[in-house]
């Protein structure tokens, strides 16, 4: 099957040093050839990312583990049989081949082999792995559309628009130890999904590297208008009229200037799916601030309630 012409522009880009934003399955990336620090260093660039913080490097084809790390970890194929293509990144002993700047200094990687058919493509044709993370301004919102990156980083090479993804949050990130797997950040796949493959075991705290993985800082996915979680420390305003709310399943909207319902029928996997996509459309209306209901922690609500906190960090 040939190629649209989108895929192979972004990967002549891709092989040229350029950085492109791509569509995945969870949300756009911000992609460049992982073997090139030059193109890398871009990416921190236009993130304007901070250089402690590690990239995640997406790949096409499981041989792909034996080039790019060091690890003989039976586990891995284990994981990737079950979980690949799909939302879960594996922290793993890096080859010498991935540069220092994709990692941070560490001598581990993040790996993972997307589920969106496009990314796949783009990954193969370009032929090198891709370190990605998401297309935004660092600690902004993730972007689940080609608008939403365009709106954000206005100075990219290319983007790939690949539609709405299907997914909406970012991948789960686990290490693996002697004991089993921990999680260092939560996403779709749940901790019990893959405690059917591996024990989890959590690391002891004087064990741990302070920043190992994308996504473990205490503030992030913030948009630009303030926002707060309804709960005991907050409570919702009497006058809504210039209150914007990010409801769970729409029960209690009355008197907001503007209302996005995660799922009217409480489905958690549905919130996760819309979660950036109805914040990004609050923060672009004319409300003065955003609220938002809690949704049960139990399952991938965990990842929605995490990506939650982390948005609300800085307005506490």
């Amino acid at each position: 099957m040939s190629l649209s012409p989108d895929i192979l522009h972004a990967a002549h880009l891709l092989r040229e040093g350029k950085v492109v934003a791509f569509p995945t399955e969870t949300v756009y990336g911000l992609g460049a050839n992982a073997l090139d620090p030059m193109a890398v260093a871009r990416i921190f660039e236009l993130k304007e990312r901070p250089s402690f913080d590690p990239l995640i490097v997406h790949i096409a084809d499981i041989r792909e583990i034996g080039r790019i790390t060091t690890s003989n970890d039976h586990r891995v194929q284990q994981l990737a049989a079950r979980f690949w293509p799909g939302p879960l990144t594996i922290i793993l002993p890096k080859s010498d081949l991935i540069p220092d700047i994709v990692t941070s200094g560490l001598s581990t990687v993040g790996i993972r082999m997307p589920a969106n058919p496009i990314a796949r493509e783009l990954i193969r044709e370009a032929g090198c792995p891709v370190a990605a993370p998401s297309a935004n301004k660092f600690g902004q919102l993730s972007p689940t559309l080609a608008s939403h990156v365009a709106k954000q980083l206005p100075d990219v090479d290319y983007i790939l628009d690949g539609g709405q993804s299907a997914v909406g949050i970012e991948s789960t990130i686990i290490s693996l130890n002697d004991q089993g797997f921990e999680i260092l950040r939560h996403g779709v796949i749940t901790k019990e999904e893959i405690e059917q493959l591996i024990p989890y075991y959590a690391l002891p705290v004087e064990e741990k590297t302070n920043i190992v993985s994308p996504g473990m800082l205490k503030s992030h996915y913030s948009p630009e208008k303030p926002l707060y979680i309804i709960g005991s420390d907050y409570t919702a305003p009497a006058d809504r009229s210039r209150v914007g709310l990010l409801s769970y399943r729409g029960d209690d909207i009355s008197g907001y200037a503007q209302v996005e319902t995660l799922s009217s029928t409480g489905d958690l996997k549905t919130c996760a799916v819309n979660l950036f996509a109805a914040i990004h459309r609050l923060e672009e209306s004319d409300v003065d601030f955003i609220v938002a209901e809690p949704v049960p922690e139990q399952g991938i609500g965990i990842a929605v309630m995490d990506k939650l906190r982390k948005a609300a960090y800085r307005y506490l």
